[in-house]
């Protein structure tokens, strides 16, 4: 930690009196000001908090299908992208042609979180606070 003292000296401008006949200059003398300056050593600077990671297991749309799964953290990502990063297969066959890039228009993406369909690339995984596991089933409509 590094200090740095500074010793002011406080000027007044001459105080004259009622007669004028004597100029006095005050000068003052003040405490020494110290201020300090936190230091950002490697070895004092403590790793920021590790942030909440969300485990994901991606289902197929038939029973004996592989499952898949990702790790993310939480708020950061958007399904799509998180698919589209471990390689796991969102569309089907005309999905993969006519899908819209993720702008939402197209249907194409559609997964089943719990208890409801979505489309992936509007739906961002986690808040920022919550960790823990989330089973999406890939192309819910082909699902028997």
């Amino acid at each position: 930690m590094s200090a740095l003292s500074f010793s002011p000296v406080a000027l007044r401008p001459p105080e004259f009196s009622s007669n004028h006949r004597s100029s006095a200059v005050s000068l003052r003398t003040t405490r020494p000001l110290s201020v300090s300056f936190a230091s950002s050593s490697p070895e004092t600077s403590t790793a920021p908090p590790q942030k909440p990671q969300i485990q994901l297991e991606f289902l197929g749309p038939k029973p004996g299908d592989a499952v898949n799964s990702a790790t993310a953290t939480s708020g950061e990502k958007l399904l799509r992208n998180i698919m589209q990063d471990n390689k796991i297969e969102l569309y089907a066959a005309y999905g993969k042609v006519m899908n819209c890039g993720g702008g939402g228009s197209c249907g194409t993406c559609i997964v089943e979180k719990p208890e409801s369909w979505r489309l992936a690339c509007q739906t961002i995984v986690g808040n920022k606070e919550n960790s823990g596991k989330v089973v999406v089933q890939r192309l819910p409509q082909w699902k028997k």
